[in-house]
């Protein structure tokens, strides 16, 4: 036994009988507190340690984490009093949604194409989607590769109008409202600006693709 683990023992059973809490358990108390208020609300930790120790572990006396990487260094105390240094990587994940299957540019996403899987942080960059709500109903702008975060830029709003489309002109400025066939001139997504041609007058306008087929001109 080590003068540390004697001391670290002694000091225990003045405190009373101690009991051994699992190692990873351990690992994450003091990992959540150097990470302190920059832990995402929903992470959680996925703890390995490497050559952890046979016996059972009553404490960490000291612990050293680098956040970003997740590794770290601990000092455990073991129920002999014994001291044995430990190290491993204790990641912080975030439940992410990802493709169950490969899908293709203009594939709507459905509840079903999609998995929800845990992530490291670092792999979760500021432009993957981490909504489940915010992806399904969304359609394909580049291939989507089973088990990968999907990219904010790689879907979009679906089409809701299609070039040469017939649509609904809808005028409003509050008293007087007005309602006139159209064909669409392009594309279009909902909430999207939109050429058409007015049907009656011949003329071209620009307005406000809706999502039931209907422009709404602009002021």
């Amino acid at each position: 036994m080590t003068r540390l683990g004697a001391f670290l023992l002694g000091v225990m059973l003045l405190a009373g009988p101690a009991l051994a809490a699992p190692l990873g358990v351990l690992v994450e108390e003091r990992a959540r507190s150097d990470y302190a208020d920059s832990l995402p609300p929903e992470g959680e930790f996925e703890v390995t340690v490497k050559d952890a120790p046979k016996g059972e572990v009553v404490t960490l006396a000291e612990f050293w984490m680098d956040p970003r990487s997740g590794k770290f260094l601990a000092n455990a105390v073991l129920e002999t009093g014994d001291v044995q240094r430990i190290g491993g990587l204790a990641l912080v994940t975030l439940p992410v949604p990802v493709p169950v299957r490969r899908l293709l540019p203009d594939d709507i996403i459905m509840e079903d194409d999609l998995a929800v899987a845990r992530m490291p942080v670092g792999r979760v960059g500021a432009y993957v989607e981490t909504e489940l709500e915010e992806v399904i109903g969304k359609q394909v702008r580049r291939v989507l590769t089973p088990g990968r975060p999907i990219q904010t830029q790689s879907i979009i709003n679906p089409l809701v109008i299609s070039r040469g489309d017939q649509v609904e002109i809808s005028f409003s400025d509050g008293l007087l409202a007005l309602r006139s066939p159209g064909r669409a001139l392009s594309d279009a997504h909902e909430g999207q600006e939109i050429r058409i041609v007015n049907l009656i007058s011949n003329k071209t306008v620009i307005g406000i693709a809706t999502g039931d087929g209907t422009v709404e001109i602009l002021q």
